[in-house]
């Protein structure tokens, strides 16, 4: 992959955000979530078998459908899924840290199947020779996760493209994740292929050390209900890049941009390498954006390289935050 440097009750983009969070813990198999694991690290909720390693556990799974519960610990583990659908739970959400240990010098978890479901983990410390460690890479299928924190990595969630693949992520934090380092350019926080759609909903991107924070090559997005926290950030660039266009929307989310930045030449960028999806159907609003404290600058809040974004409104801006300009 190529990486380079409050509003009417009635608005649709907030019936949105109550769907897709209902759609990620409904993802989430009741009989996981009252699964009474074993003393094994990994414990399959349907069959109660436990494993000492947890590529065991997806091998065990197969191709069927199945739910692994992750015990508390730090687990220098990684997996590889080639197929099935796996739910990987904690038994107590943010107790169960993959540190460190990646697999196929991608991720802690490289997902192939038919889809993946991850809820209740932490993912640090993910480096690899290429600057994508990542603690989850997504390469087919849907995937949706929930409660899980991403930190002090060189990206949080990196995919590939499937573009009949959707990716969800709601109620989890990205925290010190990006690099520029290397000669491949920049890793982000989020950075997804040319999937079939991205939504991301009441998740926190804060610190960021490089790259942006999300960055989605997807024809249709939903981020909402969100904060972006770039003041403590460094050599940080967009908060939102849409490199080759989108329609959907970006509602209700809450911006600061900081001091130390590669680019803070806009906070969110529509288009700016390719205009390979129309843009005409983004909606950009309901969002409050200023910058740090202390940070005496002018931007635009959204750059648009397509020239078709129209709705940019009912949003909260600070008075050196221009609204929308066309590049």
């Amino acid at each position: 992959m190529t990486r380079e440097p409050s509003l009417p009750p009635t608005r649709p983009s907030l019936r949105l955000a109550s769907a897709v969070c209902a759609l990620a813990v409904a993802a989430i198999p009741l009989t996981a979530l009252l699964a009474q694991p074993s003393r094994a690290p990994y414990t399959i909720a349907e069959t109660g078998q436990g494993f000492a390693n947890l590529q065991t556990a997806v091998d065990a799974i197969g191709d069927a459908r199945g739910t692994i519960v992750i015990a508390p610990g730090n687990h220098r583990q990684c997996a590889v899924q080639t197929a099935g659908f796996i739910s990987f739970l904690s038994e107590q959400p943010g107790a169960a840290v993959f540190d460190a240990v990646t697999c196929e010098g991608k991720a802690a978890l490289v997902l192939r199947g038919r889809g993946a479901e991850v809820s209740g983990l932490v993912f640090q410390n993910m480096r690899v020779r290429d600057y994508n460690g990542a603690g989850i890479r997504l390469e087919t299928g849907d995937l949706t996760v929930a409660q899980s924190w991403f930190r002090d990595s060189q990206q949080g969630i990196l995919t590939a493209g499937d573009s009949n693949a959707t990716l969800v992520v709601d109620h989890s934090t990205f925290t010190r994740l990006g690099t520029c380092e290397g000669s491949g350019g920049c890793a982000h926080s989020i950075y997804t292929g040319a999937l079939g759609q991205v939504r991301i909903t009441n998740s926190r991107f804060e610190q960021g050390r490089g790259g942006h924070y999300v960055k989605v090559r997807a024809p249709i997005v939903q981020i909402a209900s969100s904060s972006f926290d770039d003041a403590g950030g460094q050599g940080t660039n967009y908060m939102i890049d849409l490199p080759a266009g989108a329609s959907g929307q970006i509602t209700n989310n809450w911006f600061v941009q900081g001091r130390d930045k590669e680019n803070y030449s806009a906070f969110i960028a529509v288009a700016a390498e390719s205009r390979e999806y129309t843009s005409s159907g983004l909606v950009v609003a309901g969002n409050r954006a200023r910058f740090a404290p202390g940070v005496d600058r002018n931007s635009v809040f959204v750059a648009d390289w397509s020239g078709e974004v129209q709705q940019v409104e009912n949003n909260q801006l600070a008075a050196n935050l221009k609204r929308y300009e066309i590049r």
